[in-house]
């Protein structure tokens, strides 16, 4: 083991020369000997530590008897919540000792995990907030509650269901953005395609780690799948060195989908005691088999990992294409594996917080939600399809100063006389000056479409808006756990 002051299993770091064992900003009491037996362990990991190598490093020149060990194992195991019939971190070999056999890694950067402030990084587009994002607090607080889960070293698997535009990628944004803005943590991200034909094997895994490995401290992981997973790497040769992919190759030759299975979560497993991942996985009601093998093959694994699973999926499309997603979130949700997060549609509540976000006066803000909601039940696409249409045809106001400049000028020019003709022969007398239009058009047919709820009122110039608002009823979900008009609380209390 390579001399280092923090060395991090699952969700512990042992600090040897402050001798204290964190818990992420918790510190955890262990009497002296205890810690010496268990620096004894963690520094050999993987190595069986006899009770007489135990009782010569830890009671020198003492004499005492092999209880004084099985205390110190009982006092461990309570601490780490570890069981000896199903151990985790130090397993009993019986008769001759210990052997401690969760993966340790040395700490890269000194410091305590959790208690030094990590400075605040440039996010990519892809780890933004979405604009005008509202509502689904009940989500976000399912979310938040894997996450604390899954960052203090138990896996977990959530697959988050709802029919197309209903909001599944803005949430999962939404959440990434604000973990990946506080706190140290990578981030993979894997999209499934629509194939019409053969497919590749693992294709979103495959791109989640191409985007990791490219990323600055991608250098880690490529260590890591050199070691653990080689036949994962020799499928990115784009993150080796020239000429290591050939030699490479003939190591990775002949692995099949077990051994890849088995290679990757090891590889991830290793990955994650020096900092917890989050891994998305879009749109699985496209995804190959070999995708789905490897997420039941995680979400079974018993291993700690400080690893956090998150997939999007349409239910209705899985059904349509007799897609095998439902039958392995079926299973691993009867095993309290994995869980299912499924996203209703916007309440009234939401749909007014958003026509807040878009404009600032309540008083029209109020009007538009009430009317919007009614006409698209609160369906998150239709929603913002519309309010944007709409607003591109004048029925809403500008956002932004130049828009009402330019707004101005065109009513300005609008109630100019028109300029007589020179030599035409129709051109005896000025033409009649043109009606000006009602001051504030926008603003007069758009009292006209709240005042008829939404269906139009004037069919001359915008009548094509009471129709494109009129038809934008969003079809009913077709399955049972998609009701209209908010999922607050529903699904707050599933967990992995």
């Amino acid at each position: 083991m390579q001399e280092s002051q923090y060395l991090v299993f699952g969700p512990f770091q042992l600090d040897r020369c402050d001798e204290r064992l964190w818990r992420g900003s918790e510190a955890l009491p262990l009497p002296p000997k205890t810690f010496a037996v268990l620096c004894c362990l963690v520094t050999q990991a993987g190595q069986l530590v006899t009770k007489e190598a135990l009782l010569d490093a830890v009671w020198p020149e003492t004499v005492v008897s092999e209880a004084v060990v099985t205390v110190a194992m009982r006092t461990l195991r309570r601490v780490l919540g570890d069981q000896a019939r199903t151990p985790r971190f130090i397993e009993t070999v019986h008769g001759r000792g210990y052997r401690f056999i969760a993966p340790v890694s040395p700490l890269m950067a000194p410091g305590r995990a959790g208690m030094q402030e990590t400075p605040r990084r440039v996010l990519s587009p892809t780890l933004r907030r979405p604009p005008h994002f509202v509502g689904r607090d009940a989500a976000l607080a399912q979310l938040a509650q894997w996450w604390t889960t899954a960052r203090q070293g138990t896996r977990q698997v959530g697959i988050i269901a709802g029919e197309a535009g209903i909001g599944k990628t803005a949430l999962v944004n939404a959440f990434v953005a604000q973990v990946a803005a506080t706190e140290d943590v990578r981030v993979g991200h894997g999209q499934c395609l629509d194939h019409y034909g053969a497919g590749e094997a693992y294709l979103p895994i495959l791109e989640a780690l191409g985007r990791l490995g490219r990323e600055p401290e991608g250098e880690r992981l490529v260590a890591v799948l050199r070691q653990y997973a080689p036949s994962w790497l020799v499928q990115m040769p784009g993150l080796l060195p020239p000429g290591e992919w050939e030699s490479l190759q003939r190591i990775a030759e002949g692995a099949t989908q077990p051994r890849m299975l088995r290679e990757l979560t090891e590889a991830l497993d290793a990955l994650t005691t020096e900092r917890p991942l989050v891994l998305v996985l879009e749109d699985l009601h496209w995804s190959d088999v070999s995708t789905l093998a490897w997420l039941a093959y995680v979400a079974r694994r018993p291993d700690p990992a400080r690893l956090l699973l998150l997939g999007t999926y349409r239910p209705v499309d899985a059904i349509v294409r007799t897609h095998p997603i439902r039958t392995v979130i079926t299973e691993l949700t009867q095993h309290q594996q994995g869980a299912e997060l499924p996203l209703d549609y916007l309440s009234a509540g939401e749909v007014a917080a958003y026509c807040c976000q878009r404009w600032r006066g309540p008083s029209l803000s109020a009007e538009l939600a009430h009317v919007l909601h009614q006409r698209t039940r609160g369906h998150p696409l239709f929603l913002v399809t519309i309010v944007d249409g709409m607003q591109r045809q004048g029925l809403l106001p500008a956002e932004t100063a130049e828009r009402r400049r330019l707004q101005g000028r065109e009513d300005h020019q609008e109630r100019r006389p028109r300029e007589p003709a020179p030599n035409h022969r129709t051109a005896t007398a000025p033409c009649p000056a043109r009606k000006p239009s009602p001051a504030g058009s926008g603003e007069y047919y758009r009292e006209d479409f709240l005042r008829s709820g939404g269906r139009g009122g004037r069919q001359s110039g915008h009548g094509r808006h009471r129709g494109a608002v009129g038809r934008a009823r969003p079809p009913r979900a077709v399955y049972p756990s998609m009701r209209p008009h908010g999922m607050a609380g529903r699904d707050s209390g599933r967990g992995v």
